[in-house]
């Protein structure tokens, strides 16, 4: 019976010291933690996009695989465009009627006419043909694939480099606008009619929330146990 006691009192105080290895905190140098975004963190940063088209007079407009560039370029400004989108013409006589062809295609094209900016350049910098631009947000980390370290060899309990790479590379590639990543947006305008209505019937004691129909309800269908 002694020997059976003293048994089980060695092995207790081993469970006790593993059981504290486990829980014990791995040291950190500073190069590595376990937070796979500060391993890996999203930089938010501006660029710069442009075409060039060529054109000759407001009459012969745009040649159709040009017109097709203009209007992808728009449709991207419009979705994630920052600021405003620049249209540059070449110098000459006929500067002022190029303007306002762009200036009147890009407002047809859902362009606040606020947001389009409008200016000349040397025709000998492009060959006389029109520039147009804009600045974008885009969101981006470092490439992942690091297989410098010895995944057999983790005496430091640490998460290897590649830590959280893929899922971050994934939120950067996914996020509708990155500016979101860097600085949360303004609140939009309140509705001043429902906040009314809201208020109104709770002044007399009546349910706040909006009423659903019965084509609207949650609720799961019940399923037939029934034998066929």
């Amino acid at each position: 019976m002694a020997r059976l006691m003293i048994n089980m009192s060695r092995g207790a105080a081993l469970i006790a010291v593993l059981l504290a290895g486990s829980c014990a905190a791995p040291t950190n140098d500073g190069t590595v933690v376990s937070d796979g975004l500060a391993n890996h963190p999203i930089t938010v940063a501006p660029s710069y996009r442009s075409i060039e088209l060529a054109f000759s007079t407001p009459s012969a407009g745009l040649a159709p695989q040009d017109e097709n560039q203009l209007e992808a370029f728009a449709n991207d400004y419009l979705s994630r465009g920052d600021g405003a989108i620049s249209v540059s013409v070449p110098s000459g006589t006929d500067s002022s009627e190029a303007l306002t062809y762009f200036g009147e295609r890009l407002a047809q094209m859902g362009v606040p006419r606020s947001r389009i900016l409008v200016g000349t350049h040397d025709k000998g910098s492009t060959y006389g043909r029109v520039e147009l631009g804009y600045m974008v947000y885009t969101a981006s980390t470092a490439p992942c694939a690091d297989w410098s370290e010895n995944a057999a060899d983790n005496a430091s309990n640490l998460p290897r480099q590649d830590f959280g790479c893929s899922v971050q590379h994934n939120i950067a590639a996914m996020v509708a606008d990155p500016r979101d990543l860097a600085t949360p947006r303004g609140m939009g305008p309140s509705d001043a009619t429902r906040r009314g209505t809201v208020i109104e019937n709770y002044e007399k004691a009546q349910t706040t929330g909006t009423a659903k129909s019965t084509q609207q309800s949650g609720n799961v269908a019940d399923v037939s146990t029934g034998s066929q």
